[in-house]
């Protein structure tokens, strides 16, 4: 027997939905710009090069951990350095903040929605015949989402190491500032208030409180995430966009396209 918009249960209608505004237009954004980021970001992640630019390490390739790092990008040493030169740094990176990304439930909803249609928006019949959520393989993994939370906030931590060490000239001396320099801090005041607005966060730092009263810091860094989730989806959005222009300019960097402005 059906299931879902397409239950014995539901109004007998036979449009797909009664909405007469542009409800399509919100679900074509999302796929047209989740398809390009996947696009360039699947390109830089496999090309292995042109990602140093010193001082300035692309947040796609951030820590690089293996031997294939070029020279004076490894600041963390290579604890990775095990694996063949031909895999691409960036495809060990990418796994936590791609996960954290894909199980955040903003993400969820756009995805689901641009993508999958189910369904494509409110009040609008998705094609599926049958509805089992999020308990089966794969989407079951979804409720790793906490755990990419702190993976997350880690990576964040390494990308803040970056911009700090941006402020270093070509010759590792402090007292310098570029227009790279600039880039990378936007992208990583983004990435923080992108991880602090997720959900994950907000519970973690005030779920399961019976009393607030009795928890005053807890309960004023729970009122400060709150009011950052709110703007989640915004945060989201601008953070994808932010670490993909940063990774595009270190690339015109270090394809000598370019040359950094520098302040002083």
């Amino acid at each position: 027997m059906a299931s879902g918009v397409f239950s014995p249960e539901r109004a007998k209608i036979d449009q797909r939905t009664l909405r007469r505004d542009r409800w399509w237009i919100s679900p074509v954004i999302t796929f047209i710009g989740f398809t390009a980021f996947v696009v360039y970001s699947t390109w830089r992640a496999f090309a292995n090069e042109f990602y140093y630019a010193s001082p300035y390490l692309s947040p796609f390739y951030s820590p690089c951990l293996s031997d294939a790092c070029v020279p004076g990008s490894a600041d963390f040493g290579t604890p990775l350095a095990f694996l063949p030169t031909w895999i691409s740094p960036a495809l060990i990176i990418l796994i936590f903040p791609l996960g954290f990304r894909l199980t955040c439930y903003y993400y969820r909803k756009a995805y689901y929605r641009a993508f999958w249609q189910s369904p494509t928006a409110c009040v609008v019949a998705e094609p599926h015949q049958k509805y089992s959520g999020e308990t089966r393989f794969p989407l079951i993994f979804q409720n790793l989402h906490r755990w990419f939370f702190y993976a997350a906030g880690l990576v964040a931590l390494v990308l803040t190491y970056d911009v700090v060490i941006a402020f270093r000239n070509e010759a590792h001396e402090w007292g310098h500032m570029g227009l790279g320099t600039l880039i990378l801090l936007v992208n990583v005041v983004l990435i923080w208030l992108y991880t602090l607005s997720c959900h994950s966060c907000r519970h973690a730092v005030g779920g399961r409180l019976r009393t607030f009263s009795k928890h005053p810091v807890r309960y004023k860094a729970w009122t400060a995430v709150s009011k950052l989730n709110g703007h989640h989806a915004k945060l989201a959005w601008a953070s994808l966009i932010s670490v993909g222009l940063a990774d595009f300019y270190i690339y015109l960097l270090a394809t000598e396209t370019i040359t950094d402005v520098r302040f002083f």
